[in-house]
């Protein structure tokens, strides 16, 4: 984006120097105010602890659903509190259990879930929040927990998630200041922000950048909580997913390097079947590209997934990248297309499921 006072000046420079380009979005404020209107895209639901897809829901909103559950499905349903925000916010996650395994000879498999890292991707939230609906109320799908545990974390960052509702729609990072002599910019991009090849390439150490590193590796309270849950739980877990937007794509490491993982192969494999799972269902034209983070975006060093194969050893992980439906502008999900993208990110829920009980439950394979 280019301010309006620096536009003609910027269009001579491509021109001066033989750059193609055109106009995407002429007035991004523009379609950031009529985005549907914040009462539309953030609107109250009635009754509390329930939850909508057909709007987008506040934090506490989400907070109080997750509580709800705790208490209304107690004997499948765990609240755990993984850590704090900078600002003093949970970073909340749901626990959903069948109990514990029924034969001792096998230790169940655990799905992990995380949304909303880079805050300004609403849509992320939605669709982990529609994943817990439908494994917890959704009594045709008890037979997805019975073999295999699940814990999601439905809103990473949930002060930037705040922060995008009151101020500024398109933060990414966090909000924790980083004070210097020269800028008070504010924020870590907290997907370049876990020790694994922690700068080495995509991240920046500019404070002012989106994709700022952080001081150091997991200078950041809310990527040590994935970091903690992960090395005090990291046996059990046998599939990761966090969910982003808005490309359309199922990515896997490396993020950090071209270099393919030794398992690529079934990663690669995987992904397709998710993909085709979604394919099959969408109703508003979802086409996913399978491929690493590198190879499909680009580097991006010091991410979730990296982190998490390279060092928590949990093979399967995955960054889910969700569509921008027929949005303008990225990032800016229509909340009227909210019921017809969680319903068939389900359905490739569904095919990770299926893949992780046969491998870790029915085979054995731990």
């Amino acid at each position: 984006m280019i301010e309006p006072q620096y536009e003609n000046y910027f269009e001579e420079m491509l021109e001066k120097f033989k750059f193609k380009f055109h106009v995407v979005v002429d007035d991004v404020k523009k379609v950031l105010e009529q985005d549907e209107g914040l009462d539309q895209r953030l609107s109250r639901i009635s009754g509390l602890g329930q939850v909508t897809f057909n709007s987008y829901i506040y934090y506490a909103e989400q907070m109080v659903y997750l509580h709800r559950l705790g208490r209304d499905y107690p004997e499948t349903v765990t609240i755990l509190k993984l850590g704090e925000s900078y600002e003093g916010r949970n970073i909340t996650a749901i626990r959903l259990s069948s109990g514990p395994s029924t034969d001792p000879s096998k230790t169940k498999p655990v799905i992990f879930i995380d949304a909303g890292i880079h805050c300004r991707e609403w849509i992320a939230p939605a669709v982990a929040l529609y994943i817990i609906q439908q494994l917890v109320e959704n009594p045709e799908n008890v037979v997805l927990y019975q073999n295999v545990d699940w814990v999601i974390v439905p809103n990473l960052n949930p002060d930037g998630y705040e922060y995008t509702q009151r101020e500024d729609r398109l933060w990414r990072k966090n909000r924790r200041p980083n004070p210097n002599p020269y800028n008070n910019c504010i924020g870590t991009d907290l997907n370049r922000n876990f020790d694994h090849y922690w700068l080495y390439a995509g991240a920046s150490l500019n404070r002012c950048s989106d994709i700022y590193a952080g001081p150091d590796s997991f200078s950041e309270s809310e990527s040590r909580a994935i970091r903690d849950y992960f090395l005090a739980n990291g046996e059990t877990i046998k599939l990761y997913l966090s969910f982003h937007s808005y490309v359309s794509m199922v990515l896997y490491p490396w993020g950090y390097a071209p270099t393919l993982p030794e398992d690529h192969e079934e990663l690669q494999r995987l992904g397709e079947l998710a993909a085709d799972a979604i394919h099959r269902s969408t109703t508003i034209n979802s086409r996913y590209t399978v491929n690493t983070s590198f190879l499909a975006l680009g580097p991006g060093a010091g991410g979730s997934d990296d982190w998490v194969k390279g060092v928590a050893n949990v093979s399967l992980s995955y960054c889910f990248e969700l569509p921008h439906g027929d949005s303008v502008f990225p990032f800016l999900f229509p909340a009227r297309q909210l019921p017809a993208v969680v319903k068939e990110t389900f359905e490739a829920i569904k095919v990770y499921h299926q893949y992780i009980e046969n491998k870790f439950w029915k085979n054995n394979n731990q």
